[in-house]
């Protein structure tokens, strides 16, 4: 009968441990066994799934204070017994259950409703492992109860532009207000997710934990953006190293500085690439796109503007307007 196979399993046996066993080792040995015996890790092996499915049953009465109290009483009073329908002492099932009731609820009869009253008092302690009668699995993997991941824990933290770009290890705060360590890849970008693996919320019975999910935000730099793996920064020539032609100084995310050529001629809105001073990160290495921008001096003095007044009278007299204008009137 199912009742007497219930009373025969001693699920401290199946686990291997003893029955003085802390939560915090019943929980290390059935994790240890779990993994030993998922179907996952035994495909197409019908006793390691079985014994899957036994561990697991053991387990969620087990780790459940209320339940293991329970069992532990029931495998106290009915320690020996074999059912049958009566005998001559007239001991028997409902004698082991009229007792139970005794001790529940001060009952000192049978207790109403007999085998399906019994099991459904285990079905309202909120059990997470039965669904319809105890020791019957639900949810899980095929519908053995197995363990559960734990939750998501999300974090955000700000950081400065270079420390986006370079990466560095940081301190952050979890929920129960311990500090935890971080580590922020190199190019990091606004907005993008890092995620630490198995550093969240643990099982609520013996699975793997859930993961911290930190979002980072970036502050922008007042002289570089990102653009992908390049940086990007805007470059003021004044008007004669944009018309004669120069090498100027350009500041990198680094600090130092490197040189680029302006060729005679150049206009403002030309991009000039240096190869390999952008973002580095496990992804690639981008450039540094340098845009020109012609700065126009907003104060002359006497002797620079006879100098411009003769330069314009010198200068090619082309209206570098006119192909705008011909395109705006088609």
């Amino acid at each position: 009968m199912a009742s007497q196979d219930w009373f025969d399993k001693d699920f401290y046996k199946v686990l291997g441990v003893d029955k003085g066993v802390s939560a915090a080792d019943l929980k290390k040995t059935y994790r240890k066994l779990a993994r030993q015996y998922h179907p996952d890790s035994n495909p197409g092996d019908a006793k390691a799934e079985a014994k899957f499915k036994e561990i697991s049953e053991a387990y969620a009465v087990l780790s459940d204070p209320e339940q293991r109290e329970e069992y532990d009483q029931i495998r106290a009073m009915g320690s020996g017994a074999r059912f049958s329908a009566g005998g001559a002492n007239g001991g028997g099932f409902e004698d082991v259950f009229s007792r139970f009731g005794q001790q529940r609820g001060g009952s000192t009869g049978p207790m109403p409703g007999g085998f399906d009253d019994f099991f459904s008092m285990f079905d309202q302690q909120g059990s997470s492992f039965g669904s319809g009668r105890f020791g019957q699995p639900s949810g899980g993997y095929r519908g053995f109860g197995g363990p559960q991941r734990g939750a998501d824990v999300t974090a955000r933290t700000t950081l400065d532009f270079v420390t986006a770009a370079k990466g560095e290890t940081i301190t952050l705060q979890g929920e129960d207000g311990a500090p935890f360590k971080v580590k922020i890849p190199a190019g990091v970008a606004d907005g993008q997710k890092i995620r630490l693996r198995g550093r969240g919320r643990p099982s609520p019975d013996g699975g793997e934990s859930g993961d911290i999910v930190v979002t980072v935000a970036v502050r922008p730099h007042p002289v570089f953006s990102r653009d992908g793996l390049n940086l990007r920064l805007t470059v003021p020539v004044t008007f004669t190293e944009a018309a004669l032609g120069a090498t100027i100084e350009v500041p990198t995310l680094g600090g130092e500085t490197v040189r680029l050529r302006v060729a005679p001629g150049t206009p403002s809105g030309r991009v000039l690439r240096v190869k390999g001073r952008g973002i580095h990160s496990s992804k690639g290495t981008g450039d540094l796109l340098a845009e020109v921008q012609v700065a126009v001096p907003d104060h002359l003095d006497d002797e620079a503007r006879e100098a411009l007044e003769r330069f314009h009278a010198l200068e090619p007299k082309e209206n570098p307007r006119a192909d705008l204008l011909a395109k705006a009137r088609q």
